[in-house]
């Protein structure tokens, strides 16, 4: 079956100050997600699923969506607070959805084939669309789900402006992901790089790999959504005014359950993104050389 691609796109930049989705970062206006769906069709993807919420639906498809509609199907969910598993009747006081994990089960109802997830406000490079969607189109599931992820190196991944969430990964000899840990603030600190939690700041190694959120799924994957949604939801020690189900989460509770493999595809490209508003004028400036070397056309829709 010909995959599908989520864009998740409910957050509100909050450290960037506004909805950094769609804020203009080619030369013909384009935004970082027309790069992503430009890169994901190319390399096969079918079906574009995106996640919003119903505050900026109109904006949302003016902007985005029904321009992306003309060249590749797209369908929209919302992701809500009150999009739970069924019989989990919980009643908190937050501001945001319940993160990740939580954007791929909205979309529970969507999906009958692979699946790929990606943020709407990164921007990963056309070799990685290329590998994941190559490896979901082709595999199988055996005893265990076979996924995979996207794998960068750590340097590849940062701003000088600030500290990035990353997760972290264990990846064996052969290729696999043997663990991940998501961590909250990485940074770069003098001539190596660091992350900092719980007070402490721990070094990082160059050259480890990270996940940017772009992973692979069979659809076959979907029940364990809620599965693990609802273990997330029953923790004691959670604090559900802020606790998010996080796609890392999810995946490595699987990895430790031997219920899934997740192969590791290693790719060169380098991240970028507007996590603050200092990062734009670099993302406008790397995306204007990748157009000058002929990766991408002037106009990015032109082209199809």
């Amino acid at each position: 079956m010909i995959p599908t691609l989520i864009v998740m796109a409910a957050g509100i930049g909050s450290r960037y100050g506004g909805l950094k989705q769609l804020e203009p970062v080619g030369p013909s206006g384009e935004l970082i997600i027309d790069y992503s769906i430009y890169d994901a069709i190319k390399a096969g993807f079918g079906r574009i699923i995106f996640v919003i919420t119903e505050q900026i639906d109109e904006t949302f498809r003016e902007m985005i969506g029904d321009r992306v509609s003309r060249v590749v199907p797209v369908d929209y969910v919302y992701q809500t607070l009150e999009d739970l598993p069924p019989g989990c009747d919980i009643t908190v006081s937050r501001s945001k959805p319940w993160g990740t994990a939580q954007a791929v089960y909205c979309c529970r109802g969507k999906i009958n084939g692979p699946f790929a997830v990606i943020n709407s406000d990164d921007f990963y490079g056309a070799g990685a669309y290329q590998k994941v969607c190559e490896f979901i189109s082709r595999t199988h599931d055996g005893a265990e789900y076979s996924c995979c992820m996207a794998g960068y190196s750590i340097e590849n991944t940062l701003t000088e402006h600030g500290h990035v969430a990353r997760g972290v990964c264990r990846v064996t000899d052969d290729g696999y992901l043997a663990g991940i840990n998501e961590r909250l603030q990485i940074l770069r600190q003098g001539d190596g790089i660091v992350y900092i939690e719980d007070g402490g700041v721990f070094a990082v190694e160059p050259g480890t790999t990270v996940s940017m959120n772009m992973w692979g799924f069979p659809g076959s994957v979907m029940p364990e959504y809620e599965r693990q949604f609802r273990v997330f939801l029953s923790g004691e020690d959670a604090d559900l005014t802020k606790a998010e189900f996080l796609l890392p989460r999810l995946v490595d509770s699987l990895l430790k359950q031997k219920k899934a493999s997740v192969k590791v595809l290693k790719t060169d490209d380098k991240w970028y993104g507007v996590t603050y508003r200092e990062d734009k004028e670099y993302v406008v400036s790397a995306i204007a050389g990748l157009v000058g070397a002929g990766k991408y056309p002037e106009r990015l829709w032109e082209d199809q």
